[in-house]
């Protein structure tokens, strides 16, 4: 078990920094991380106190400052610690810069100015919870897109998530016993988009959500045959209503929203990418 010291500074909230460290924690075993997150590093006093714990626990010092006075003092002192720096927004900036013909602005936090889409995210979020599980079908025609599945085929988790890139959303259980609303045959604003998954996964999830709950494990809600009939029963009215359909087995949910952002953008006449 290795143990490292991992200090990330930012000038802004940090949550970029934290993704990215994330990220590249994420590809390496048995590593103790002991992280001290310094967020709004503004000022030469700020710093000062920083240097200090960081001279008390060397490690990797990760940062993204975009003031050069700052930037510089903390590479000096980190230089006469010995210890390594990684400014991992410079390549991407520089690259943009080179390709666009123009500096950089060195604005702190630029990316969390509350602009309109920032707002259209917030609206986005309240849409989804709101009409979360078929609540409110009468406003379906308002969202972006609207999820099928059976119960437990990641709908709600892949709604919110699709919410915070800006998309209002909308999903609806897939019941055998009870039809979904008249309602979401003629919808014509939001793409209905079914999500589907293998019946052995699917039992395996509904079991863990029963224990935790602390209900039965052995119901019809997890028996093979009655899962597998659900499961087709879906694809059937998948099929029928020609709408595009998502397995999600094997996928993450970022995984599962990319693909459902490309069917969205593709009928927009977009590119099929996820944006920002």
């Amino acid at each position: 078990m290795h143990r490292l010291h991992l200090h990330l500074l930012s000038d802004s909230t940090g949550e970029t920094l934290e993704n990215i460290a994330k990220a590249a924690l994420a590809q390496y075993d048995d590593v103790e991380t002991v992280r001290h997150f310094w967020p709004m590093v503004r000022t030469e006093a700020h710093l000062d106190r920083i240097c200090q714990e960081i001279a008390q626990n060397p490690g990797l010092v990760i940062f993204t400052l975009v003031n050069p006075t700052t930037r510089n003092a903390l590479e000096t002192r980190c230089r006469a610690l010995g210890l390594p720096t990684v400014a991992p927004l410079d390549p991407v900036t520089d690259a943009l810069s080179e390709m666009l013909g123009q500096t950089a602005k060195a604005r702190p936090g630029r990316q969390h100015v509350l602009d309109a889409a920032y707002f259209a995210r917030v609206e986005a979020i309240q849409f989804t919870i709101a009409h979360d599980d078929g609540i409110a079908h009468e406003d379906w025609e308002e969202a972006d897109i609207v999820l099928a599945g059976v119960s437990r085929s990641s709908k709600t988790p892949t709604s919110i998530y699709l919410a915070n890139r800006g998309f209002k959303t909308a999903n609806i259980p897939v019941v055998i016993e009870s039809p979904p609303p008249a309602l979401l045959y003629r919808l014509k604003n939001p793409l209905v988009v079914g999500l589907t998954t293998s019946a052995d996964r699917l039992i395996q999830v509904r079991r863990n959500r029963l224990l935790s709950l602390h209900q039965a494990p052995e119901t019809d809600y997890v028996d093979q045959e009655a899962v597998v009939r659900e499961l087709a029963f879906a694809r059937r009215l998948f099929a029928d209503n020609g709408w595009p359909v998502i397995d999600v087995t094997r996928r993450s949910i970022e995984e599962t929203a990319a693909a459902i952002i490309g069917l969205v953008n593709e009928r927009r006449g977009q590119p099929v990418m996820e944006t920002e």
